[in-house]
């Protein structure tokens, strides 16, 4: 358990930024993560009343902020329907509902966890992250900068055709992933990506064109070995490295698959 001397209710996004600056210091998010570990906090940070709860929409994007629920993102109607359903697919089998109702995006991104199901989804998407001090940032490059006491403000998912699966394997339905996976075909580029290695989610581009010989069913089994090889893979409880890689395959394989009817023609 974490104790916790003071409570903050941040009054703005400058104020938490801050107080977020001294060590002893912590943005609570949904702290569903948070008071699992065992640490003294000094201050628990509060952004509940920074109006960062909301999911909006435009022509060209989604704007998510930080202290939305992934339930919200499960069941916002708008935001499923644009990338096949890809996004309440990689959060439905998160805990539970009352989980999901309190865990926040922004927690849940920030974190950087390995076992990031939304993590491992959204590097599939052309998804950014706005910092308060650094800024808007490519959710790519921000998994690959070191942890600092910045607040991350907003998701921000750019609309484009892209079609999207997500994927995931698990011992019970509710259990953490044993590996977690996505992919989405853009006119020119091919991502995968893949979490719960059991690191923290990684994303591969590959060319369409590289794509243009594979035609065979053993085709595609050939590239999704071999392609499956270039990820890193590590051993824990829920599965070795070597169960993890044949789950990469096999995963690459239904993707494609699963991508190459409404893909593959356009």
């Amino acid at each position: 358990m974490i104790r916790v001397k003071n409570y903050v209710r941040a009054a703005s996004l400058e104020e938490a930024y801050q107080l977020n600056q001294k060590r002893t210091n912590v943005v609570l998010g949904g702290m569903l993560w948070l008071k699992m570990g065992k640490r003294s906090v000094q201050t628990v940070i509060d952004l509940s009343g920074l109006g960062l709860d909301q999911i909006e929409e435009d022509e060209e994007k989604f704007t998510i902020g930080a202290m939305c629920s992934l339930r919200e993102l499960e069941v916002n109607h708008s935001l499923n329907s644009c990338y096949d359903g890809v996004i309440k697919e990689s959060l439905q089998h998160i805990v539970g509902v009352q989980f999901r109702n309190c865990a926040t995006i922004g927690g849940s991104i920030f974190g950087r966890f390995g076992f990031s199901d939304i993590l491992t989804c959204l590097l599939t998407l052309d998804t950014y992250v706005e910092l308060y001090q650094g800024g808007l940032v490519s959710l790519h490059d921000f998994i690959k900068l070191p942890r600092d006491n910045d607040i991350l403000v907003r998701i921000i998912i750019r609309k484009d055709r892209r079609s999207a699966v997500y994927q995931s394997f698990r011992r019970t339905r509710t259990d953490f992933p044993i590996l977690a996976s996505a992919a989405s075909f853009t006119e020119d580029k091919l991502y995968l990506s893949f979490g719960a290695r059991p690191m923290k989610a990684e994303v591969l581009e590959i060319n369409r064109s590289d794509l243009a010989d594979i035609n065979t069913e053993e085709d595609f089994k050939n590239f999704a070995r071999d392609t499956a090889k270039k990820f890193k893979y590590g051993s824990n409880m829920r599965g070795s490295a070597e169960y993890r890689e044949h789950l990469a395959a096999v995963s690459i394989y239904r993707a494609l698959k699963a991508l190459e009817e409404v893909s593959y023609g356009n």
